[in-house]
């Protein structure tokens, strides 16, 4: 027995070591982290306050300054002038005699410029401590803001590239009449730095001024280590880093922080000099916890050793074996006896609390399993071995409609499920009493509510064993919308398959991932297949359209058939759906309506040359006559004998010139009622206002109005079909003639203009006739509405046809009693590129 305590001990020491070493380490090294972090933060609080304190110094020493009795008695006589340009005066040998050394008495890094303004902060005196310049944002003013004591007082602020402290306080003369501010320079670099800290070291800890937008370094305790201008994060790898920010009445931007950086280097090294420490602590205590542990077991098993001899001894008396060497001595067996009842109250003691503690997990967990029948969203079921119910909660009881009192004792098949599912779920109840440690028995059955609609479930049965009993748990769910929710994603995933539209998927590199039967024509025009590539135009298309991320409109003209193709990116999966559409139909109607437009448009140009049919024949007549004339007078020249070659040469050349001028009329008037296929050239829109004023001429005569021209003298260069724009214009000079009619003739006029504005040629057509109603305006344009009595009514709208077709735009102003004009825009012909062909 001594051995077995001793090995016994040794074992459970190296056992307790092994496992305190797993624990005790994470445990260990979380408590050091929690403790250096504390740490870390008090150092770098300690060193912004002593950051604080030195900063402190110098607006106490430059206010001791400033209220100096030697500064005061040096202003009491000074007088300084008003002109602004008066250079200040620089101390730079020698000390004012205004400026005690403070600094050096106080132990403060001298300043490197200390700076006397008068009230308006211009400065008067410079004493100049070192090399250094004055910076120049304050080398002849001041800044008010660095000034106002009550407000800021100590500032750091960055000059020429440089941080500089700036302290500053006001100055009185002896009468205390105020006479100016005393400014105080004081460059923060490494000196600064070093000071501020009172010789801490640097290797241990290291402290800097940091930009906080771009995380610079604008000083540091030491540059030779940290470098100016490296970004804070180049040393988060190999330091601990704790950055502040400064008091708002020093960092006036708050554009600075105060970091603090420890190398990882120390801090890792005190952490392994914690763990070590904290193992061979572990040690000793382990050693000494086996030692005492070995003597304990030993010392009980010495004991218990003994005890069992004396019980047997004991136990031989009482059979009457006689067992020699042993001493009898009843003294120790009461000693025991004691021991057996005190241990036999205990364990009595220990079952009762036991019991208790049992009763009260029991209730605690009744509790708990009500209030989760309660709550839960799911039917929950209780069903004894036979399947009858003996709990329900109320989540049951609105999936099937039946009160907890009617469902209690209730057999579940018979009362919940239809006759055909009642097999599948006894076959699911026995395969859940076979299962051990394994998942719930689950299925989806149909269930039946209390007005005997069927209810898609699903079910799954925990059973529950007790000693003699057994119960099973039946959790149901409701999956009707789940059902519903698979129809439609079924019914929605035949709706491309069935559709009888090309449908197309596509990825990023132009491969067909899927085509319903409708894509056969496209496939084969791109002669490729389901799981091959696109050509690469439609490649490059695809492509495009998942880059923008906007649907694209293509269309496919295939032996006679016109397709119209959107591609829509689904940019987040990485396809493209291509949904094709047959338009040839469309295309044809398109075609049509065109061609019934021209015949309208050759129409209404029929009806408006009967207009002016009368004025041109007026127009024919005149030369006519003309020629008869010259004619006639050439014949009596000729009879008399008294015809002169050069007179009559001269009346030949009028008959010729007069026949010209009839053939020019019978030209336009055939090129205007002549029906021939829209066709666009590029011509001069001023000179298609010149041809429209020429058709109208006796029009204008007959209304007696002279048209006023406003043409700028460059050509006005537009792509338009030639008969159709001139049938607009005159359309809608016709229409200002007509209004023109109604109006007294000394208040006739007429107005045409064109205008090049930026990408588009306008015509305006003003006149000054009666004008147009408001509430007309809005349907001028309208088909079958015109103001003439004898008016068709398709003019304008006719004309607003062809402008749309020409991507322009017709529209009208007018003012009652003040005239109307009417306004055509078109856009400018794009300038012809000139080929080299050499």
């Amino acid at each position: 027995m001594p051995w077995i305590a001793i090995i016994v001990g040794l074992a459970t020491g190296s056992f307790i070591w092994i496992l305190l070493d797993q624990i005790q380490t994470r445990q260990i090294d979380k408590i050091f982290g929690q403790e250096l972090q504390i740490q870390l933060e008090l150092r770098a609080r300690e060193s912004l306050i002593r950051f604080e304190r030195y900063l402190a110094s110098y607006a106490a020493t430059t206010r001791l300054l400033a209220n100096y009795r030697t500064l005061s008695e040096y202003l009491e006589p000074l007088f300084w002038s008003d002109t602004a340009s008066d250079p200040p005066v620089i101390y730079k040998d020698f000390r004012p005699q205004w400026l005690p050394d403070f600094f050096t008495r106080d132990a403060l890094t001298p300043p490197s410029q200390v700076l006397l303004t008068d009230a308006q902060g211009r400065v008067r005196e410079v004493f100049q401590a070192g090399s250094a310049p004055l910076p120049t944002a304050i080398a002849q003013q001041v800044p008010a803001q660095w000034l106002d004591r009550h407000e800021i007082g100590t500032v750091i602020a960055r000059l020429d590239e440089r941080l500089y402290l700036l302290t500053s306080d006001a100055t009185e003369d002896a009468g205390g009449y105020h006479m100016g501010y005393l400014l105080v320079l004081v460059p923060v670099d490494t000196a600064f730095l070093a000071a501020s800290q009172r010789g801490i070291d640097a290797g241990r800890a290291s402290v800097a001024l940091v930009e906080r937008t771009q995380q610079r370094i604008l000083a540091s305790l030491d540059p030779s280590f940290i470098p100016l201008n490296s970004r804070l994060s180049d040393w988060s790898a190999t330091h601990v880093i704790t950055s502040q920010a400064l008091p708002e009445a020093v960092n006036l931007n708050s554009n600075l922080l105060f970091a603090t950086l420890v190398p990882e280097s120390r801090v890792e090294r005190m952490s392994r000099h914690v763990r070590l420490f904290e193992r061979r602590q572990r040690l000793y205590a382990a050693i000494v916890f086996v030692i005492v542990f070995t003597g304990l077991i030993y010392l009980v098993s010495a004991r218990l050793n003994k005890v069992l001899k004396r019980m047997t001894r004991f136990s031989q008396r009482a059979l009457g074996i006689a067992e020699p060497g042993f001493q009898r001595d009843g003294n120790q067996l009461v000693l025991l006896e004691d021991w057996i009842q005190h241990f036999t109250q205990l364990v009595l003691k220990a079952r009762e609390e036991m019991s208790q503690r049992h009763q009260a997990a029991m209730r605690d967990s009744e509790a708990l399993k009500a209030a989760m029948m309660e709550a839960s969203l799911d039917a929950i079921v209780t069903l004894n071995h036979s399947g009858r119910v003996i709990e329900y909660n109320p989540a049951a009881e609105r999936l099937f409609g039946v009160g907890r009192p009617f469902a209690l004792g209730a057999s579940f098949s018979d009362r919940f499920l239809p006759d055909l599912t009642r097999p599948a779920f006894k076959r699911l109840l026995d395969r859940s009493r076979h299962r051990q440690r394994e998942p719930l028995g689950r299925g989806e059955l149909i269930a039946l509510h209390a007005d005997g609609q069927e209810i898609p479930v699903e079910i799954s049965i925990a059973p529950i064993e007790r000693v003699g009993e057994h119960f099973f748990t039946l959790y149901i769910h409701d999956i009707s919308s789940r059902k519903r929710a698979e129809q439609e994603i079924k019914s929605l995933a035949r709706f491309a398959s069935e559709s009888p539209h090309p449908i197309l998927r596509v990825t990023a590199a132009g491969l067909i991932v899927y085509a319903n039967s409708a894509s056969r024509p496209l496939l084969r025009a791109w002669n490729t297949e389901p799981g091959e590539p696109l050509p690469p135009d439609w490649g490059a298309a695809v492509a495009e359209a998942l880059n923008t991320a906007q649907p694209l409109e293509r269309e496919l003209d295939i032996g006679g058939q016109c397709y119209s193709l959107l591609l829509a990116p689904i940019r987040d999966l990485g396809y493209v759906n291509l949904y094709a559409r047959d338009i040839t139909a469309v295309r044809r109607a398109e075609q049509e309506s065109r061609q019934h437009q021209a015949e309208l448009v050759h129409v209404c140009r029929l009806s408006t040359m009967g207009e002016v049919a009368t004025g041109m024949a007026h127009e024919l007549n005149q030369p006519l006559s003309a020629i008869v004339n010259y004619a006639n007078g050439c014949v009596r020249r000729l009879q008399s004998g008294q015809g002169e070659s050069e007179a009559l040469i001269g009346a030949l050349n009028q008959i010729t010139a007069q026949a010209k001028r009839a053939s020019e009329i019978i030209k336009r008037l055939r090129a205007l009622v002549g029906k021939q296929p829209p066709a666009r050239a590029e011509t001069d829109l001023n000179q298609l206002v010149r041809e429209v004023c020429a058709f109208l001429e006796f029009e204008i005569n007959r209304v007696g109005v002279t048209i006023a021209l406003a043409l700028p003298n460059e050509p006005i260069p537009v792509c338009v079909d030639l008969v159709q724009i001139e049938q607009v214009l005159l359309n809608l000079v016709g229409n200002a003639l007509d209004a023109l009619e109604t109006c007294p003739e000394a208040a006739r006029q007429l107005q045409i203009s064109t205008t090049l504005d930026g990408a588009w040629a306008q015509v305006a057509v003003r006149d000054s006739g009666p004008g147009i109603a408001a509430d007309r305006l809005q349907t001028l344009f309208d088909p079958f509405v015109t103001t003439k009595a004898g008016g068709m009514g398709m003019g304008l709208a006719i004309s607003q046809t062809i402008v749309d077709n020409h991507d322009g735009r017709i529209w009208a102003e007018s003012l009652i009693g003040q005239g109307a004009t009417f306004y055509v825009r078109l856009p400018i012909a794009a300038p012809s590129v000139a080929t080299n062909t050499d």
